[in-house]
């Protein structure tokens, strides 16, 4: 349902919805996991459930604030690796704004604001 919900408020069906989710949840490593509630996910999880719900609306690009800030080092590389992933298979870019210097090496481009100054790192 969390998942869905994004497909909920613009009218798709329940039928549809719950397809697509399970889909994109699978995609993500959670197929097992569908009728989970939050409490019962890790933190890994429950950020990859976040980012199967700014997905599953097919987006051209999505917002990223600190995805990673409150995982162990592990799971916040395989978020980063799930990303890249996603970003290639589904035509969609990721705008992360990072204190994770690892995740920032890890994207395509990279800006960085220092002193009030935004710099374009090569």
């Amino acid at each position: 349902e969390n998942v869905c919900m994004p497909l909920y408020i613009a009218g798709i069906s329940d039928k549809e919805a719950s397809a697509r989710a399970a889909s994109l949840l699978d995609r993500v490593g959670l197929g097992e996991r569908l009728t989970h509630k939050p409490a019962e996910l890790s933190g890994g999880e429950r950020q990859r459930v976040a980012i199967a719900r700014a997905l599953v609306s097919e987006p051209k690009c999505v917002l990223m604030d600190e995805p990673t800030g409150n995982l162990d080092r592990q799971t916040a590389l395989e978020i980063h690796v799930l990303m890249k992933e996603l970003s290639i298979s589904l035509a969609t870019s990721f705008i992360v704004v990072t204190h994770d210097v690892a995740l920032a090496a890890a994207m395509d481009r990279r800006l960085s604001l220092v002193a009030g100054k935004l710099h374009v790192e090569a």
